[in-house]
């Protein structure tokens, strides 16, 4: 017989009535689906050999949200706009709109069509805004 408040999700428990907890504290988050975008994290280490093996890029950040934690580059070259993630930054300042970067490009899973920007560096912060470091808010010395 079940509770009046059960839903019909089942609990995983560990031997005792007790649910286990996953590490983000949601009994019910191996419900969730992952992302589909492969973060540097969660990258395969053969896909990030292709990647670092590529030309390099050029581009300028049209968007991208600290809070969200990605954004867009357009490329000088043309083409469509590339997705980037705030693991792929190496440096230690924060993006901002306008930002000339290098970049590289890796294939995103699972048609392999679309691609994301990885190893991607700030090569000429836009002129007039201040760049703040990822550890604190201390602003770009220039």
């Amino acid at each position: 017989m079940s509770a009046p408040g059960d839903i019909g999700i089942p609990n995983r428990t560990s031997g005792g009535s007790t649910p286990t907890r996953s590490p983000v504290g949601s009994p019910i988050s191996h419900f969730l689906i992952p992302s589909p975008v492969p973060t540097k994290r969660t990258r395969t280490y053969s896909a990030s050999e292709r990647a670092a093996s590529g030309p390099s890029q050029k581009g300028t950040v049209t968007s991208f949200c600290r809070e969200k934690g990605h954004g867009f580059i357009e490329p000088s070259s043309g083409g469509d706009k590339v997705f980037v993630h705030i693991s792929d930054f190496d440096g230690d300042y924060v993006p901002k709109v306008g930002d000339e970067v290098q970049y590289k490009r890796c294939p995103i899973p699972p048609k392999n069509e679309k691609f994301s920007a990885v190893h991607v560096q700030i090569v000429h912060p836009v002129e007039g805004v201040k760049h703040e470091r990822w550890d604190n808010n201390s602003p770009l010395q220039e």
